[in-house]
């Protein structure tokens, strides 16, 4: 899947393999230690603040070429493991008001 990046909003383009355009607002973005990894998890940015929507994550390369210009990879997460480990930092985020 491939994205580009609006850093004046906050906002991510992702294409998918058909062509479509689907814009969503970066939630936060995190690393992990234990993987060596860095995270990003989005939702839909024409939610609304308090309607239930799917987050989702990837993770991806910082410092990957063209990520300066905002043109990233982002990669599918398909370790149970990992996903546990994702899952548990967002828990961890809507939960404490001092992170949001």
């Amino acid at each position: 899947m491939s994205e580009e990046q609006n850093n004046a909003d906050n906002k991510i383009t992702l294409v998918d393999d058909d062509g479509n355009e689907t814009e969503y607002e970066i939630l936060f973005t995190f690393d992990s230690e234990d993987y060596g990894k860095s995270y990003i998890l989005l939702v839909p940015a024409d939610s609304e603040p308090e309607e239930q929507v799917d987050v989702l994550a990837f993770s991806y390369d910082p410092n990957a070429a063209g990520a300066e210009d905002g043109d990233i990879d982002l990669i599918e997460i398909d370790d149970d493991d990992e996903w546990q480990m994702v899952e548990d930092v967002l828990d961890t985020f809507l939960n404490d008001e001092n992170m949001q």
